[in-house]
Order: C-alpha cells, then sequence, then structure tokens
C-alpha cells in the first residue's frame, strides 16, 4: 500500500526522533555503566525530543523506573492511523531497538475497533498485515489475549497482540485473567525452584507479581539474602518481562489514572499513541491537519447540510431515499467508465432502537424500518439496524459487491470505530433541541471510497439531513469539530458505550400468582369480548378487525370533497441546503461556502400520493382513484406550482380526513354485525374466552406500596410491579386498595392482558380489573368494574372513542344474563369505566358506596 505525501512526512519524523531516541539511549547505557546513581538523571527521551522535535516534552517512566519514551501521532478521522501504526512498528525495531522479531501490545478502547483490527491483522492480502509481514520478514503471528505464546515464538516472530483496554485495566485486578496465573506462560520464568534465577528476575522486574512470600530467606551468591518468592506465570508478567512496543488506538480514551498505571506498569520500551484528538500536555510528534487529507483525496468535501422546514420526519427522510437514489445512479455510470464499485450508503440516525421502546414521541429504528418497506418500497435486505440488541451488520463486508445493504439505522452503536467509505448520507431523525448525534456521527460519511477522488461531483462530497432544526448551530457544531477534534471524530470524548446500551436498570423477571385468600377464584375469573361465531353450529372466534371489519368497508364511497375546504398557501417554503467546504485561510479547515433558499417542492404524483395512504385504503386501485381525484380537485381550484409547494401538506390532510371517513365507516359495520346477531359480546368459558391467568411473568425490582408505605392488601396477586405505572395509576391503584366493599382488584398488563376490540385497529387494554364483595356468596366475588383511567390532557378523540366502545359494552351486558348463554357461570355484573383526572376518587367512591 503506498503511502500518502502526508504520511510519508510522518514515517520521516518519526524516523529522525527514534534516530536520535537510539543515540541518546546509547549515551544513557554507558552512563549507567560508569556512574549508575548519575545516569538517574539522564533523560534520554526528552533529550532526543529536544533534538529532534524542538519542543516541549512532558516525560514518563515506566513500572520499573525507566525513561519512557512516550508520543502521539495526531491524525485525523480517515486519515490512515491503523497503516501508520504498523510503519511505526517497523521504525521503532529497526532504528530504535535494532531488531525485527518482538512483542507488541496493541490496545483499542472499544469491541467494534477490535474486531475490525484483529480481522484485517489477520488477512495476509490486507495492507495492514503486508507492512507487518514486510517488516518482519514474513514471521508475524497475531494472538489475542486468550491465545498462549511461548520464548521461541517472541524471539523468532513479531507477535502482536491485541487486547481491549478493558482488559488492561487493573482497577479490579484480581477478577481480570490477564493478572492471574496461567501455565501456558511458564516459558518466560525460572523454574520454582530455582530461587536464585527468580531473586534476580525479581531485582531487575521488581513490579512483576508474585505469590506472597514463604517466609523463608535464602543465602545466594549473587544476591545474599533473599526472601523466597514465586512470580506468577500470567500474561501480565509475561508483558513486564518482555518490555513490549505498545500502541494505543484512540489513545485519548485511555487518560484515566488506572489506564495510564496500568500501561506503564507493563514496562513499555515505547508508547506510540493514535488519535484525532490528543489531550493536552502530551507529546505530538505529528500533527496532520484535514487540509491534508482533502488534497489526498481521503475525504469527501463539500457537505451538503439540507434542513427541512416540515414538521414531519418522513420528509426528510424522503428527500435523503431521493438523494441516496442519485447517487447510487451516479455510482453505476461510474462503474460502467471504470470498472470501480460504489454503493452509497445512507446512514439514519433515530432517538430509539431497545426492542421494549417503541411507541410514543419518540423515532424508532422499527418505525423507519417500517417506512422504508411499506411506503417506500425498500426492499426488507437492503435495510440494517445496528444497536446493542441488534446487529444485522455483524461479520459483513459492507465494501462487497454482494451485500446488499444500503440502509443503516442506528442511535449511537456507530459513533466510534466503524469504518465504511461507501456511506454517504447521515439523516438525522432526533430531538432537534439535541445535537450530540450531529456531532458524533459525522465522521462517518467522511471517508472518500478507495482514498481517491471519482472526479465526479456527487460521488466526491457527502450529505446531511435533517429537519426543525438552527441551521447556525448546524453549522458551528459541524465546524468546530472538523477544525479542532479532527473531523469530527469525537466519540471517545463523550462518555457513552460503544455498544448502544439505552441504559436503565436491570429488572428481574419473576412470576407472580393469586394471594392465598384469592386461590378459591384460581381459574374462574373470565371477562367477556367481542367474538364471531365460525358457523351455525361452529365455535367462536376473537372478532378479526381486518377481515371481519376493514374488509367490510366501501372505500369507494368514501367523501373527499370536503378536502377542498382546506386553504393552500400562497408563500413557497424555503428549504435550506448549506454549504461547507476547505477554506482558503490555513488557520481554518472549513467555512461556510454558500446558502441555498430553494422552494420546497415535490412532484406532483398521483403514485406517490398511493404509496402514502394504503395503509389506509388497503386497495391500491381504490387509492390511486382516490389520489387522482383529491389531486383533480385541488387543480380545478389552485395553479399546478401552488398545488405541488403543499403537496406534501395536501396528503397529510388528506390522510387526516381519510382516517375519518375509514373510523365512521368502520363504525357503522361493526354496529350493523351487532344488530343483525353476527357480532356478539359474549362471556366464554371454554376455549377462546378470557379469564385471568393463575400465575403471571413479570419483570420488577420494585413493588407497590401504600402512601404510608405499608404493603399492598387486596391485590389479585401477591405483588404488583411499580414500574411501568404513572402517577394517576399508581393514585388509583392504592385508593382502589383501600375501598372496604373492594374484594380484590388486578392491574391489567397492556399489550398482554384482557383486551377488547372495537371498530378501530388498537385494542383497549383497560388500566384495573376489579371485584366488589359477594355479601350472598363468600366463596364467589361480586360485581366486576373494568377501569381506564385517563389524565385530563389526555381528554381527545381517542378518549371519547373509549368511552363509546365502554357504553356499548355496558348496554350489552345489561341486555342479558351470562345464565342465559347456556353457560355454567353465574349471574354477574360487569361495568366498564373510564374515569378521568379530578374526577376518579368521587367515581370510585360511588361504585364502592
Amino acid at each position: 500500500m503506498e503511502l500518502k505525501e502526508y504520511q510519508i512526512k510522518v514515517v520521516a519524523k518519526l524516523k529522525a526522533y527514534l534516530t536520535a531516541l537510539s543515540e541518546f539511549r546509547e549515551k544513557f547505557r554507558k552512563a549507567v555503566e560508569f556512574d549508575p546513581e548519575m545516569a538517574l538523571d539522564y533523560n534520554f527521551p526528552r533529550r532526543a525530543w529536544e533534538k529532534a522535535v524542538n519542543g516541549v516534552y512532558f516525560s514518563h517512566k515506566n513500572g520499573i523506573g525507566e525513561p519512557l519514551p512516550e508520543f502521539y501521532l495526531k491524525v485525523p478521522t480517515g486519515g490512515g492511523k491503523t497503516i501508520l501504526a504498523c510503519h511505526s512498528i517497523d521504525l521503532i525495531n529497526k532504528t530504535y531497538l535494532k531488531k525485527q522479531t518482538g512483542l507488541v501490545l496493541w490496545i483499542v478502547p472499544t469491541t467494534q475497533i477490535y474486531r475490525q483490527t484483529l480481522l484485517s491483522l489477520k488477512n495476509r492480502e490486507h495492507p495492514y498485515r503486508q507492512a507487518l509481514d514486510i517488516s518482519s520478514g514474513g514471521r508475524t503471528l497475531i494472538k489475542e489475549k486468550t491465545d498462549h505464546f511461548n520464548r521461541l515464538d517472541v524471539e523468532e516472530n513479531l507477535v502482536i497482540l491485541m487486547l481491549m483496554l478493558p482488559s488492561a485495566n487493573r482497577q479490579n485486578k484480581e477478577t481480570l485473567k490477564i493478572f492471574q496465573d496461567a501455565g501456558g506462560f511458564t516459558d518466560f520464568f525460572p523454574q520454582e525452584d530455582n530461587y536464585e534465577l527468580n531473586a534476580r528476575l525479581l531485582r531487575e522486574v521488581p513490579n512483576i507479581d508474585c505469590y506472597t512470600t514463604l517466609g523463608l530467606e535464602l543465602e545466594t551468591e549473587s544476591a545474599g539474602s533473599v526472601h523466597i518468592t514465586q512470580p506468577k506465570t500470567s500474561l501480565g508478567n509475561t508483558l513486564r518481562v518482555l518490555k513490549p512496543i505498545i500502541i494505543i488506538d484512540e489513545g485519548h480514551k485511555a487518560y484515566s489514572v488506572n489506564a495510564r498505571e496500568t500501561i506503564r506498569n507493563f514496562n513499555p520500551s515505547v508508547v506510540v499513541e493514535l488519535s484525532a484528538t490528543p489531550p493536552k500536555n502530551t507529546n505530538k510528534l505529528v500533527e496532520i491537519a484535514g487540509r491534508e487529507l482533502n488534497e489526498e483525496e481521503m475525504i469527501k468535501l463539500d457537505i451538503h447540510l439540507t434542513n427541512k422546514t416540515s414538521l414531519d420526519w418522513k420528509d426528510s427522510m424522503l428527500c435523503s431515499i431521493e438523494k441516496r437514489k442519485a447517487l447510487e445512479q451516479a455510482a453505476g455510470n461510474f462503474e460502467q467508465n471504470t470498472g470501480v464499485y460504489i454503493r452509497p450508503i445512507n446512514l439514519i440516525q433515530v432517538e430509539r432502537t431497545g426492542k421494549d421502546q417503541r411507541g410514543g414521541k419518540f423515532i424508532h429504528a422499527e418505525d423507519v424500518k417500517e417506512f422504508l418497506i411499506k411506503k417506500c418500497n425498500i426492499p426488507e435486505n437492503h435495510i440494517a439496524i445496528k444497536s446493542s440488541e441488534k446487529d444485522d451488520i455483524e461479520g459483513i463486508d459492507l465494501l462487497e459487491r454482494e451485500c446488499p445493504i444500503r440502509y443503516i439505522i442506528t442511535k449511537q452503536a456507530l459513533q466510534e470505530g466503524w469504518d465504511c467509505p461507501f456511506a454517504y448520507i447521515l439523516t438525522i431523525l432526533t430531538n432537534p433541541g439535541s445535537q450530540t448525534g450531529i456531532t458524533q456521527l459525522i465522521g462517518r460519511i467522511l471517508r472518500q471510497p478507495y482514498a481517491q477522488k471519482t472526479k465526479v461531483q456527487l460521488l466526491d462530497e457527502c450529505y446531511v439531513y435533517t429537519f426543525r432544526q438552527n441551521a447556525a448551530t448546524l453549522v458551528k457544531s459541524i465546524k468546530n469539530n472538523l477544525e479542532s477534534e479532527g473531523l469530527g471524530d469525537i466519540a471517545g470524548r463523550i462518555n457513552v458505550d460503544s455498544g448502544d446500551d439505552e441504559g436503565g436498570e436491570t429488572l428481574k423477571e419473576k412470576v407472580l400468582q393469586y394471594r392465598e385468600k384469592f386461590k378459591k377464584f384460581e381459574g374462574k375469573i373470565y371477562l367477556p369480548k367481542f367474538v364471531v361465531q365460525e358457523n351455525e353450529t361452529g365455535g367462536w372466534r376473537d372478532l378479526n378487525f381486518e377481515a371481519d371489519i376493514l374488509g367490510k368497508i366501501d372505500y369507494e364511497n368514501f367523501d373527499i370533497e370536503k378536502i377542498t375546504e382546506i386553504s393552500l398557501s400562497g408563500i413557497r417554503k424555503q428549504e435550506q441546503e448549506i454549504l461547507l467546504g476547505l477554506s482558503d485561510e490555513e488557520k481554518e479547515l472549513v467555512r461556510e461556502k454558500g446558502r441555498f433558499e430553494k422552494t420546497g417542492r415535490l412532484e406532483i404524483s398521483v403514485t406517490f400520493l398511493t404509496k402514502q395512504i394504503l395503509d389506509i385504503v388497503p386497495n391500491p386501485w381504490i387509492g390511486h382513484a382516490i389520489g387522482q381525484k383529491a389531486i383533480a380537485l385541488f387543480l380545478e381550484k389552485y395553479d399546478e406550482e401552488t398545488v405541488s409547494s403543499n403537496f406534501v401538506y395536501i396528503i397529510e390532510e388528506l390522510k387526516k380526513l381519510l382516517e375519518k371517513e375509514r373510523d365512521f365507516a368502520a363504525e357503522q359495520v361493526f354496529k350493523k354485525l351487532v344488530k343483525d346477531k353476527k357480532l356478539h359480546f359474549f362471556l366464554i368459558t371454554d376455549k377462546g374466552g378470557f379469564r385471568i391467568p393463575p400465575r403471571i411473568k413479570v419483570r420488577s425490582n420494585r413493588q407497590l406500596v401504600r402512601d404510608d408505605n405499608t404493603a399492598i392488601q387486596r391485590s389479585l396477586f401477591d405483588q404488583v410491579p411499580e414500574e411501568n405505572i404513572n402517577t394517576l395509576e399508581k393514585s388509583v391503584a392504592i385508593y382502589l386498595d383501600k375501598q372496604e366493599k373492594l374484594l380484590w382488584w388486578y392491574r391489567n398488563l397492556s399489550k398482554q392482558d384482557y383486551h377488547i376490540q372495537g371498530w378501530k385497529r388498537n385494542k383497549i387494554y383497560p388500566d384495573f380489573i376489579a371485584s366488589e364483595i359477594n355479601t350472598v356468596n363468600e366463596e364467589d366475588y361480586g360485581a366486576v368494574y373494568v377501569l381506564e383511567t385517563k389524565g385530563l390532557h389526555l381528554k381527545n378523540e381517542d378518549t371519547a372513542y373509549k368511552q363509546d366502545v365502554f357504553e356499548l359494552c355496558n348496554e350489552l351486558g345489561t341486555k342479558k344474563a351470562w345464565k342465559e348463554l347456556g353457560l355454567d357461570f353465574p349471574d354477574k355484573k360487569v361495568n366498564f369505566q373510564v374515569v378521568f383526572e379530578g374526577e376518579w376518587q368521587n367515581k370510585i367512591n360511588k361504585i364502592f358506596e
């Protein structure tokens, strides 16, 4: 692999320092022989630095007190730090240590970097491995901390030992394998009974870990009286004996006190650190500017930053999809002309990726994936999710021609140690108030494929799409990180885990069961639901919303004439595109090269509109006819340019209207099925019915208690998890528990417990089920109340729908006794109530008065 000009400069400067280092080390050795005491003040790394670098040197010593050459190579993201590390090993061995073999400890901070580096170094065809093989004469061994090696391996080969930084940290020393005794390294230590050699080793390397002294002394000819101690034959001790070269990738990550102490206590002969952002008061041997990377065609510039005005994240997503399509077309033409393959990838940053975090106001990875597949017709195998729970790109070479991936959805998992030059677009779908994600992920799209410009402008630049962001803040954030912190590679300075950990405590799984006094009701608490009879003699099945309701709606009769009642804006929405490029001034890497205000206009496309309404009108032919009619209605009233400028708004309003039409039609279908006695509200005790189970599994660390911290007493189950219960629900639960006439109550679990399927798709999961005391029969429970709680701020259309469904349930439930159904079940009142914040106490008081 031919080095770039700036890389050649790095190698030359490193060689100059190592040459001076070798010269002054020889003087140090002679001084030690002449006068060991005087040699203590001879700081040869500092003297070599003053000669070759001519700057301030921050001195360090290794674990046995020897002067330690320790310096940084400051190289921005995309600058080829790893290939420079390989050439550094070659120069250190040949120029300074005067050998080709030995041990190199290569420390990395994250699993992502570890895997990528290990894979590259093990591949004999990779430029990194080839550089090492040239240095060692083809005798290179790549090892991990679980692998063993012997003295002959180190004497005859260049041994690269890969290690994760957390493994090197001695904060939990006794639990780390690296410091535990291991038989595989006995070759580096004297025999246990050779006390004289052990004593000599301990004098030469006094920081070796040993077993507790036996309290015995031995007279030796060379060492005098010594305590008998036994060195541990651990990997950690082996490193101390061998005094390795240490390479630290992303060195700024290793700047805790524990990390630095541990690394220096490995007794390195030299420490080379590579980072885009070295800490203060460190020895920076070379500093490569971003300008040099751009001149060598290593990075993509300019950066096109498009800030969408729309309130809907889907608009930004659609624009970035169109840009990626344009890039792929340009890449296809480029391949036809040159044979060079590029597959542009769109990185999409979302706010949530956890499997239990979907829903609510945050944009989830699965929401975006579903939108790409269902609305944008993106094949599923083109989409990957990268998070702590799901890693669709694990073990996949994204640069391979056979790889289909074109979209990668993540939250934080690509912030550091991820390298794919095919990444061209960053689509940010996060909270507009947060800038963290932008500054952390911008570096992921800067690398130029094959480190060579294509001379096709589209393919030599990169693109960022956001929505509702502050343009000034965006530009400032990107400029600051590109100029002062190594092209935005600042993930190591932000204290985040490389694995996209969503945070929060780990909940323990528990199995709950009925309280002892309620065990007589196990398997006997049934609740009614809407059911359909399969045929005249068949059994009952749950209402199927898709087949029984939506399947009977006449979508062709939807009235969309009212869509023209909305007014279209005559203002042409201006969409911002900001261009960041290379500055003409040396002190500044990037500057704003241009700001373009362009009309936010989409092509009037019936096909596009149809795709957007298919989740409401499932038949594409009818959907196309509705879309065609809607556009025609607006074109009768407005000119084409106005309709085009408002096209997204028209789609949003049409969807709202169609949803209302669908919900109205669904309600009519539902109530007609009830009237025609095809849909029943039944309480079923056999197969197909619902009963509260005798045992439930929950994940919880805390149980609900009363206000006075006493235990809950009337809950059906022996415990009630406090997690996932809001303030209003908690107040209602505790109040229920204090009701003297209440027998038991149950916290109904959303998405898994009792529910009612109404005439809208989403099922209704009530919050509580409660029963009053049966004053006639103590062996049975009395009337059952199904309660749904709502905060005052949630009084909306959805709440009104739930009230209507509950009202219908009460109406149908009072028209018959359950015995009339021929069921072996006593008559029992089941009442459904929606209780609001501010009135729930009064309502509960009336129920149990």
